[in-house]
């Protein structure tokens, strides 16, 4: 079989996807007419020509521009209905994505407007084919970190349906420790704990969200291997890496995918995983990520098998679930 029938064919999972970062072009320019939202676009193709970014900044301003025009119940269930036929399209059988609710709170749009609609469409899809789908919420960094303790708060009537909390946004300048109380609060609260980490920041903010924030998962990461006792950390523990190629290379962390560490990191033992980012932004969901990786990489097919493994493996899904998936992938009873 070869590399791009397997990526195709085998069932995955997404551990690293901004729900609003899959807002399409088309559905932008469609609630903008619907709401008379007034973008700086005349078409969609001005909107597609826009996602040429120069750093995390750059795209960090027209995601929080696209955002503007999700507006009420439907929207969400629009935006999150859409990314969950792509996981079908995909064979993506389970992701965990993140929202960001300060971005739609601070203009006004509440848990009771975004969570139904979210939470409609996971309930059509689990219903329709099975979709397994559990949510992480995440906490703005450039914002105080009492505005992440009023989210938590916020949050309450809807934390059976939040598996775990997370950290993204601008990262430099805001390190991971700035946020301790709030995740030290929803640890108590029984959610688990994600942080982006190590994509334009240093190591340091790495070993931060480790060891201040308590975290199960490091997003991103791929800055780990310029510090050897952190590699040796990551490998030990099996922390995982939810790594995001074509989102790299879109915000310049790498010029070239040929230069992607993800096969060094794969290589030295570490629980490594693909993932889309933003896809929307960043020119592809989970599959283009890995035939991006194929075509420049050269990926072998036992290395394709791993990565897809490693995504069950640092998964939140239950054991029993995990190994279901796991014997499938090995097998080959796809």
């Amino acid at each position: 079989m070869d590399n791009t029938r397997l990526i195709r064919q085998l069932p995955k999972a997404e551990l690293h996807l901004h729900i609003e970062g899959s807002l399409e072009p088309e559905l932008m320019m469609q609630l903008a007419k619907k709401h008379k939202v007034t973008l700086p676009y005349q078409s969609i193709e001005q909107v597609k020509q826009a996602y040429n970014f120069d750093n995390l900044q750059s795209f960090l301003d027209l995601y929080y521009l696209g955002a503007s025009v999700l507006r009420d119940e439907d929207d969400f269930y629009q935006l999150m209905w859409r990314y969950l036929l792509k996981c079908r399209e995909e064979n993506v059988v389970h992701c965990e994505l993140m929202f960001d609710p300060q971005t739609h709170t601070e203009r006004g749009i509440g848990f009771d407007i975004f969570m139904p609609g979210f939470l409609r469409a996971i309930e059509q899809a689990k219903q329709q084919w099975g979709q397994s789908c559990l949510l992480i919420m995440c906490f703005l960094r450039h914002l105080p970190e009492q505005s992440a303790l009023q989210t938590l708060q916020q949050a309450q009537p809807y934390l059976d349906h939040i598996e775990a909390v997370g950290l993204d946004s601008s990262e430099l300048g805001h390190p991971p420790e700035k946020f301790t109380q709030a995740f030290a609060e929803a640890k108590k609260m029984g959610l688990k704990a994600v942080a982006h980490a190590g994509e334009e920041g240093p190591p340091d903010y790495i070993w931060s969200a480790i060891n201040t924030l308590k975290v199960d998962r490091i997003d991103h990461g791929v800055r780990s291997i310029e510090d050897p006792a952190l590699m040796t950390l990551l490998k030990e523990q099996q922390i995982p890496l939810t790594v995001c190629p074509l989102s790299n290379i879109k915000l310049c962390v790498f010029d070239h995918m040929s230069q992607h560490n993800i096969l060094k990191l794969l290589d030295a033992g570490l629980l490594v995983t693909v993932n889309a980012d933003d896809p929307s932004y960043f020119g592809g969901y989970l599959n283009d990520n890995f035939l991006a990786l194929d075509q420049h990489l050269g990926l072998q097919s036992e290395q394709i098998k791993q990565l897809v493994s490693n995504s069950f493996n640092a998964s939140f899904l239950d054991d029993r679930t995990k190994q279901l998936w796991l014997d499938k992938i090995q097998t080959g009873s796809l």
